[in-house]
């Protein structure tokens, strides 16, 4: 196994590529800044023939920009999850509080244009400014706040445009860590099976990659795999699957991933019996990925033989305990005196739960062994007769 797991290599290249493409594009702004700021600068209308000139205060200007730049970049290092939700948010509620204003504004010009005289309008006209500048601050903050508040159940009429990360149509799968440590669900969505899409948190990844860097060897090979599925799964031309950035309110990774599955709203995909519990009591749809296995594997039916190694026994005394191919356990109920050996069962009871199916069976005669004995039984014409010779019985 490598030192390094390729997944963990790749997250780690892309986020060093992010980095660099932000730290090249502020090298661009400060540039452009430093050119138009010395051209801003400069003073065309200088005496001194064709030297160039500065205007007066020119270092007032130099500061300014420089002020502005480290304010920019403070806004930008200070917020690295900002989200096109919450911009937008705030761009519409700004711009529902200038209609607000707006209309507002008109009606007060009319009850003064109205009720005053021009005189006495003319000296309240500053007043009457501040108070409508005043008004339309309070005005865009409650628009802001209400459609923050309230994204996650606002929409605009227009066309796909928004607040709120809803997917339309079929809901989406969101994967839990168990499913992605499990390794089949790359096998089952290659198939074709699902047509909706995958959603993998990003708390799920940090999960994974906590694992693949802890001192436990087990622990460690479980978030290796996780992650070399989850590139797998992003290679894959056939897999719609997406990382989802948003942040999740909850202090552990299951609380999160039910707290996500509302809000979206999506599926759940898990193998961890604990978290769909959960999830069904707040009526998330659960789809358990061992369910689904059992589901697709062939049914057996009572009376039917299996052959199976017996490798232990069992809980009850007399039984014995094998295993089919694909991991079915098998209860052999006198099979206690085989254990370690082959033997064929005829089934009685199958069961199925989520952990897997659980078949029961017992050794003895099955019906091509009966049929055969009774093949090789003498005829009834040669079995010995229970008449004594020279006796000859009469029906009076």
């Amino acid at each position: 196994m490598p030192t390094e797991p390729s997944a963990k290599r790749e997250f780690e290249a892309q986020a060093r590529q992010r980095e660099s493409l932000v730290i090249l594009l502020r090298a661009i702004l400060i540039i452009l800044m430093a050119v138009f700021g010395a051209l801003g600068l400069v003073d065309n209308a200088s005496d001194q023939g064709d030297s160039i000139g500065l205007v007066r205060f020119w270092w007032v200007g130099l500061i300014a920009v420089g002020v502005y730049f480290f304010v920019v970049v403070g806004i930008d290092h200070l917020t690295p999850r900002r989200k096109l939700s919450t911009i937008s948010g705030i761009l519409f509620g700004t711009f529902a509080g200038i209609i607000a204003t707006l209309l507002v504004s008109g009606i007060i010009d009319l009850l003064t244009a109205t009720y005053l005289e021009s005189s006495a309008l003319e000296d309240l006209q500053r007043y009457i400014t501040t108070s409508k500048v005043i008004l339309g601050l309070g005005l865009c903050y409650l628009g802001v706040t209400t459609v923050l508040q309230t994204q996650d159940d606002f929409r605009l009429v227009i066309p796909y445009v928004e607040f709120a990360k809803q997917f339309r149509g079929t809901k989406p799968l969101l994967v839990d860590t168990s499913v992605l440590i499990d390794g089949r669900l790359h096998d089952v969505a290659s198939a074709a099976i699902f047509q909706a899409p995958f959603i993998v948190p990003r708390f799920v990844i940090d999960e994974l990659q906590q694992l693949s860097d802890s001192s436990d060897k087990l622990k460690r090979a479980r978030g290796r795999r996780g992650l070399d599925m989850l590139a797998r799964m992003q290679k894959a031309t056939d897999i719609n699957l997406t990382v989802d950035e948003f942040p999740v309110p909850g202090s552990d990774v299951d609380q999160m991933l039910v707290e996500l599955a509302q809000q979206l709203p999506a599926i759940l995909i898990t193998t961890d019996v604990g978290l769909a519990r959960v999830a069904a009591v707040h009526d998330i749809t659960v789809l358990n990925l061992n369910d689904l296995a059992n589901s697709l594997k062939p049914n057996v039916l009572p009376g039917e033989n299996l052959d199976v190694s017996l490798i232990k026994k069992g809980e009850q005394h007399g039984q014995g305990v094998g295993y089919l191919e694909d991991g079915t356990m098998v209860v052999a109920e006198n099979g206690g005196d085989h254990v370690g050996e082959r033997v064929t069962l005829v089934v009685t009871s199958a069961m199925q739960t989520s952990a897997g199916r659980l078949i029961f069976g017992r050794i003895g005669d099955t019906p091509d062994q009966s049929k055969s004995r009774r093949s090789t039984s003498p005829p009834p014409s040669d079995r010995p007769s229970t008449r004594q010779p020279g006796i000859e019985t009469t029906r009076d």
